[in-house]
Parts: C-alpha cells; structure tokens; sequence
C-alpha cells in the first residue's frame, strides 16, 4: 500500500486544503509513495505444503465431512501466509486438493472463474464437463473452462486426490465473478472410454476434424491431457540426441490447444517439466505467479535462496519476480500452472536470469 508523506504543520490554508481534499474521498498524489516501486511489491511469499500432510489432512476430511457438508466439494485450498489470511496460493491463483471418496460424488455447478484439475494419485474418478465424461488418472490434466458445467463422480473403492488449481482471485480482482448450482442435473452413471473432446481433437499431431465449425472457443476444446502422451514426449526429448532437453537434462513441454498451439485457457498456462540429476537449467525468476505440483521423484527447488524439499504431492507457491531453481535427485516431474497469459497479453512478462544467485539457506 502506498504510504502518505506528512506536511509540516503550521500553514492553515494548506491544512485546509487536505481536509477539504480527504472529505472528497480524494488522495494528493505528491503526498503519497510506494505506487510505483523499482520491483514489483508482492505480498505472497513463496511456500511449500507438504504433500504428506494433505494426503493425511484429506483423508481425515473424508472421513469425517460428507460431501453435502462441505458445500458440495472437499477441498483444502491453499493459503499463502502472506495474504492475510485470504484462501489463495497467490495474488492471482487459486490452489487446492480435492478428495473424492469411493462411491461419492460431487455435483454440477459453474463459475466464471476457470479451473483445472492435476491427478496427483489414484485413478477411476470421471469428471463430467457439459456432460462430456472425462475419466482421470494419475498424471492426467482435466479442463473446466470457465462457466462449464462440471461434476465428479467415483465409482470405484478407492479414493482418489488431485490438484485443482483456478484463476479466481485474477476473476475476483476484476469483479467478475458468477456461480451456478447444478440444481439436480446431475448426470450418474455417465462414463466412455474416450472422451467426446478426445475423439474430435486428441487423435494426434496435426489430425483435427475436417469441414466447417463453429466458432472456436477461448479455451482447448481438449478437456483431457493423458500422461501417457505427456510422459512420451518428456522422454523423447530427453533421448533425442540433437534436442536442447537431451543437452541440458531439462525437458518442458507446454499443454496447447490443438486447433491453434495457444494455452488451453485464457488465463492459465499449464507445463510440465522433467529434470535429471545434473541438469544445466538455469535459475531464473519471472513476473507472474506460478504453482507446482510435484509427481514424480524427489529434489530440492531453490526460491530465493531458500532450500525446499520435495517429494511426490507437494504443492509449491512462486509468487511474482521470485528467483527459482531446481535440483533433482533422479528424474523429477514437476506439473506448473501460471498466469503468464495474462502478463503476456498484457505486455506485463519480464524475465531474467539470476546471475548472482543468492547462497542457498535451509528452509
């Protein structure tokens, strides 16, 4: 917040002034500081939640909240400490787990805010997007764009975990938040092997349906991402001898929308990056905030010099211009979600490499 610089006292008209100034719900700009600042000023700061611990925590939740008592969906959002308490992983992300027991279901709504789903474990969920029945699996990426209806269904005996991550703050931020209840529209039972949005447009590189269509829509019209399709092209990238992954250790790949190759939504950027002992990715810091999902392997992610630890499920927050670095015991694979189409359409992205890193410090 910007801070006030006080006049000497003493002058009576100019005292006059600033009263008569503050009973017009007016602020005098050359008495004020902090608006603009040399950095961006961020009040989120970076943390990691413990992916043990949100097992543990969901697990307690499904045993003890049914689903109608916890307003229709279970999830445990994440909550930054350095945003005063407010229920979001940074200024501009929602992040949360959401566990579904077995045989439960959590039924339709929709919101403007857009949302995504990461399974960190376990399969047999179906998650029904305008009534197009999208089962999850570990690894897979789940779309509901926004004002989609969307429901989940478990059929099966065991629970299942993901991450859902939305850009509701970013919604709430420019007052444009609406919400729906399904009201009953409940669609049980609906499940297929494929997707509708998987036939039409996951069938491959460059195989989209032919002839004439509707017009396009902001977001993918792939609502599932597999991991067997991503955990393919990580590994490719890494054992092709001329690629950058295979010479650097790091392979990235960025999920697209197949008719155009932009971001699967609007306002979310959704990655996946694949690092091995040794790698030579560089630390870099950006603007815009970013989450990370851990899902496989184990290492140490560096944020401004601070040291974390990590292991399958944890849950990371990098809030805006924060330094970042990753080292990996083995094979590490890290899901991201980030607002950087936002600070692109906006002109706002910057980025640089940390030359200076500063010395790692315990966490």
């Amino acid at each position: 917040m910007p801070t006030r610089r006080f006049n000497a006292p003493g002058d009576a008209a100019l005292d006059t002034l600033y009263e008569d100034i503050a009973h017009k719900d007016l602020q005098p700009l050359w008495e004020l500081s902090g608006l603009l600042t040399p950095t961006p000023s961020v009040k989120a700061v970076p943390y990691r939640w413990s992916g043990k611990e949100l097992r543990d925590l969901g697990e307690r939740a499904g045993e003890l909240v049914p689903i109608d008592r916890g307003g229709d969906r279970r999830v445990l959002s994440l909550s930054n400490p350095g945003l005063d308490g407010a229920p979001y992983a940074t200024a501009t992300l929602w992040g949360a787990v959401q566990y579904l027991g077995a045989g439960e279901t959590a039924p339709a709504h929709r919101h403007t805010p857009a949302a995504l789903r990461f399974v960190l474990e376990g399969e047999g969920v179906w998650t029904l997007v305008d009534g197009d029945p999208l089962h999850m699996a570990a690894g897979d990426l789940i779309l509901t764009p926004s004002w989609t209806w969307h429901e989940h269904h478990n059929p099966g005996d065991t629970p299942v975990t993901w991450f859902d991550a939305l850009d509701l703050p970013l919604v709430e931020a420019l007052d444009a938040v609406f919400f729906e209840p399904g009201d009953g529209r409940t669609a049980q039972g609906a499940t297929a092997e494929r997707s509708a949005s998987e036939r039409q447009f996951g069938g491959g590189p460059g195989l989209l349906p032919g002839g004439a269509s509707a017009p396009a829509p902001a977001h993918s019209p792939l609502l599932r991402y597999r991991w067997a399709d991503t955990d393919r092209t990580l590994a490719g990238q890494l054992t092709e001898p001329s690629s950058e992954a295979a010479r650097t250790g790091h392979a990235h790949i960025r999920f697209a929308d197949p008719t155009n190759g932009r971001d699967v939504l609007p306002t979310l950027r959704c990655e996946m990056h694949r690092y091995l002992p040794g790698h030579t990715a560089p630390e870099q810091r950006h603007t815009g905030s970013v989450l990370i999902a851990v899902f496989h392997g184990t290492g140490v992610v560096v944020l401004d010099g601070v040291r974390h630890d990590v292991a399958p499920g944890d849950l990371i927050a990098v809030p805006s211009w924060t330094s970042q670095r990753v080292l990996a015991d083995g094979p590490l694979d890290l899901f991201t979600v980030s607002d950087t189409p936002v600070l692109e359409a906006l002109g706002l992205y910057r980025t640089e490499q940390v030359s200076d890193p500063i010395p790692a410090q315990n966490a």
